[in-house]
């Protein structure tokens, strides 16, 4: 099987891939059929600003088999620095989930999530087998402890479904981290970390109106509903990221500069 390569984007020395939603689904369903430990990455400017500040999760993005972009500011950062990328390399979990979960039951590709406050997972899973009937699925809720006995006992339930995708909603970094705790144990061949996207699939945390979300917006209603929890995320974070960008752009510049007079 041909999996297929895809451009390369680097900002802030964290690289990621030029791919569309199409493009993302599948690789998934391919690589879910092949026996081989995949890492599938996604960056937005939280994820990037840790990728400045953790050296391991730089680390973790730059080794992983797949990165997709899940945050328009990172479209934009992108732009800066004279990429050529457009909104559609932009992809939310919430907006694709149930066309992954077709392309894993048309395909025979099995399921496992690891997401959620109790009962969360259980809802996603019925509301995906309502539009994917014959989808292998299972769940558990992601308020464990990710160490200790409670850990083995998931990884335990994990092993005897033994997932082609394992998707992983911590949030970050603590998902990435537990993927690397975790990597050998775990009987899977797909590593797929999304973050809350569940809650939102769910309706458990509400996103904002669809015209805010279709234009990469949905942080603004995230930090309306929840500010004294996301101010600094989106306050202090999404300014330093695009102050970051433009240093890396204005020492690019000089960078070009030297070298021409030499």
């Amino acid at each position: 099987m041909t999996i297929q390569n895809f451009p390369e984007i680097n900002v802030l020395n964290t690289r990621f891939h030029k791919l569309t939603v199409q493009d993302l689904i599948n690789y998934i369903v391919q690589v879910g059929k092949i026996d081989k430990k995949t890492i599938i990455g996604h960056v937005n400017v939280r994820g990037m600003n840790f990728a400045c500040q953790l050296p391991w999760y730089r680390n973790f993005m730059n080794n992983a088999d797949l990165v997709f972009c899940d945050g328009i500011g990172v479209i934009l950062g992108a732009r800066i620095l004279g990429y050529e990328i457009e909104s559609i390399h932009r992809m939310t979990c919430p907006d694709y989930i149930e066309s992954l979960a077709l392309a894993c039951e048309q395909q025979n590709v099995s399921l496992f999530l690891l997401a959620g406050e109790p009962g969360v997972t259980d809802k996603a899973i019925k509301k995906m087998q309502g539009i994917a009937p014959n989808l292998s699925i299972e769940g558990h809720h992601g308020y464990f402890d990710k160490t200790g006995s409670e850990n083995e006992a998931v990884i335990q339930k994990i092993n005897q479904f033994k997932p082609d995708v394992l998707y992983i909603g911590f949030g970050m970094p603590l998902q990435e981290q537990w993927i690397l705790d975790n990597f050998n144990k775990i009987e899977t061949r797909v590593f797929l970390p999304l973050g809350a996207c569940l809650d939102f699939y769910t309706d458990s945390v509400y996103r904002g109106p669809r015209w805010l979300t279709d234009n990469g917006l949905e942080w603004l209603t995230r930090l309306i509903t929840e500010p004294t929890r996301l101010w600094e995320r989106y306050v202090v974070g999404n300014p330093l990221f695009l102050y970051r960008v433009f240093k890396q752009r204005i020492n690019e510049g000089i960078i070009a500069n030297q070298s021409e007079k030499l």
